[in-house]
């Protein structure tokens, strides 16, 4: 068997979409973007949902509207994507970096003894598609008066006690990268909120700062969305809880399949959670020589992230008084990324299995 790390979704009517969104010859900020707007913060459980570019864009306009200065320090993981750094440093302020628990999230411990009077937000990141420890960060936040984005670029419609993650925070942001869970077939992502100011700063400054064609109230940006994505978007949101449901049948099938090998430890769910798996990540021994072998059988696997953002060249040249994070440093050299995505068959996932267990037999 052939089997990918992740697989898109397209079927006839997507592809319907984006035709009637090039006949309709409106393409950029139209109906479809209002629509997908729309939809996204019904579907999250919030007031509002502003489309940008890309993940990174929606949270430096979000940062800027926040009016984010140099000197101040954002807490966030090590443990995650590069670019859910960028825009902090993108506008003077600078990543506070802490280590994870043992679902990847980021130890909310940590998080409350690293609070200084320079400390004015909290970037915790649902890893994988499981929700941070969203009850502690909010009373860390609540006690410090501190702002907070939930970063739900992996965990699009994953929930904490029922409520979807991105209506927890003061804000949440998504991505639409091609490999998540809900794509638009390319860059794109939204902040979602309740606070109709910083909603409507965020619409200006993606758009050159203008609240209407010839009039602009701020310098901004074009860090605009098109209709052609959101068309996608729209048909790919209508089947997003059915797609994270099927991820979570597959998990089931490797739990079932890998929960007695000793050399695979398998990811942890926290209570009252419901993870959406984007990647279902195991530690395993001899990770690169299990990875070569299951490639050699053409079975795609990944490491999410071999490199912690505290030790990236990038970041060790700009600041010196970098933290160890033992926990976060021993695990990205074991952590391996199986084929997880809503196609996966049952035999697809036994196949995986099988070709772990022959790795660990020889």
């Amino acid at each position: 068997m052939k089997i990918p790390l992740s697989r898109v979704y397209i079927n006839e009517t997507i592809k319907q979409r984006i035709l009637a969104a090039v006949d309709s010859q409106n393409y950029i900020l139209g109906k479809e973007c209002e629509a997908f707007e729309q939809e996204l913060a019904a579907h999250t459980g919030v007031k509002h949902c502003v489309l940008a570019s890309s993940w990174t864009a929606a949270v430096h306009l979000l940062l800027l509207a926040l009016k984010i200065k140099p000197g101040d320090e954002i807490l966030t993981p090590a443990h995650t994507a590069f670019p859910g750094i960028e825009p902090i440093i993108h506008v003077g302020a600078k990543p506070v970096f802490l280590d994870v628990d043992e679902t990847y999230t980021v130890n909310v411990d940590q998080m409350e003894a690293s609070v200084t009077s320079r400390t004015v937000g909290l970037l915790p990141v649902h890893l994988y598609g499981h929700p941070a420890a969203i009850a502690r960060v909010k009373a860390i936040a609540d006690k410090h008066n501190l702002f907070w984005i939930e970063d739900c670029a992996q965990a699009h419609g994953a929930t904490w006690n029922g409520q979807r993650v991105g209506s927890h925070g003061n804000f949440g942001a998504f991505s639409f990268f091609p490999s998540k869970n809900l794509t638009v077939f390319g860059d794109g992502g939204c902040i979602t909120t309740n606070d109709a100011a910083a909603a409507e700063r965020i619409r200006m400054l993606r758009n050159h700062g203008r609240k209407d064609k010839y009039v602009h109230e701020m310098v901004g940006f074009n860090l605009r969305f098109n209709e052609i994505q959101a068309a996608v978007g729209r048909e790919q949101l209508k089947r997003l809880d059915e797609f994270n449901e099927r991820r979570r049948k597959a998990v089931g099938w490797y739990r079932q399949r890998l929960s007695g090998m000793a050399q695979v430890r398998l990811p942890v769910e926290r209570p009252g959670c419901l993870p959406v798996y984007h990647m279902f990540v195991v530690q395993v021994e001899r990770r690169d020589a299990l990875a070569k072998f299951l490639k050699e059988r053409e079975i795609g696997t990944g490491i999410h992230y071999p490199v912690p953002n505290h030790r990236q060249p990038a970041i060790t040249s700009l600041y010196r008084d970098l933290p160890r994070l033992p926990v976060t440093e021993a695990l990205v050299d074991r952590i391996l990324s199986l084929p997880i995505h809503p196609h996966l068959t049952e035999d697809e996932v036994d196949f995986v299995c099988r070709q772990i267990g022959e790795f660990y037999k020889s």
